[in-house]
């Protein structure tokens, strides 16, 4: 028997090949240039940086244990935007260390996590399996946030390469770059990041 999430799965992933010339935000290879923001990568992936971005508009995201998460209320912090599914493999060792992140309670920084996933009911279990006590979890399956493939009209702040992808937003609110796949957020490397887009805050 099919699994009801499959479908979903192998939509999803034929609209990030489909995903060329959609609602990709213009982007430069995240290597460190001179005045820069300092190298974070992976074996495979690397900080991709994004030019020409807009600030993130004020949209309610549903946080899973009620209430709405809004990322413009974080401005003056560097926010992590994660988007994750519970059928990515990569999303179960990311989200512990978002996790944790999150846990270490750095004051110029903010940690949020958004599913993906169509059906809410298989979220809330997945959390708990994980142990995930830290994270801001968004639940936003609509699109209206991130969206993987062509944007039929559809104005997204975030597009999504891949899964999982993570978001950086600097200071001001907008989007300064993202990294597919699970990354090592507890890193020294990572600690460089975020120590280069927090100093904005201070003209540094």
């Amino acid at each position: 028997m099919t699994s009801p999430r499959s479908p979903t799965r192998r939509a999803f992933v034929a609209r990030i090949m489909g995903a060329a010339a959609s609602v990709a935000i213009p982007a430069l290879p995240g290597r460190a240039a001179a005045g820069g923001p300092p190298p974070f990568a992976t074996a495979r992936h690397q900080f991709t940086l994004v030019r020409g971005a807009r600030p993130v508009p004020p949209l309610a995201i549903p946080r899973l244990g009620g209430g709405a998460l809004d990322l413009p209320s974080f401005r003056g912090k560097v926010v992590l935007v994660n988007f994750w599914a519970t059928w990515c493999a990569a999303c179960r060792t990311e989200l512990p260390i978002l996790d944790q992140l999150a846990g270490n309670r750095r004051a110029d920084l903010a940690v949020v996590a958004i599913s993906t996933d169509r059906d809410r009911s298989v979220v809330a279990p997945f959390v708990k399996r994980l142990k995930l006590r830290h994270l801001g979890i968004g639940f936003e399956p609509s699109g209206l946030v991130g969206r993987a493939g062509a944007s039929e009209g559809i104005d997204t702040p975030f597009a999504l390469y891949g899964m999982p992808i993570t978001f950086l937003l600097g200071v001001t609110g907008q989007v300064e770059g993202y990294i597919t796949g699970e990354a090592d957020w507890l890193s020294i490397e990572a600690r460089r990041l975020f120590d280069y887009y927090a100093g904005a805050a201070a003209g540094g």
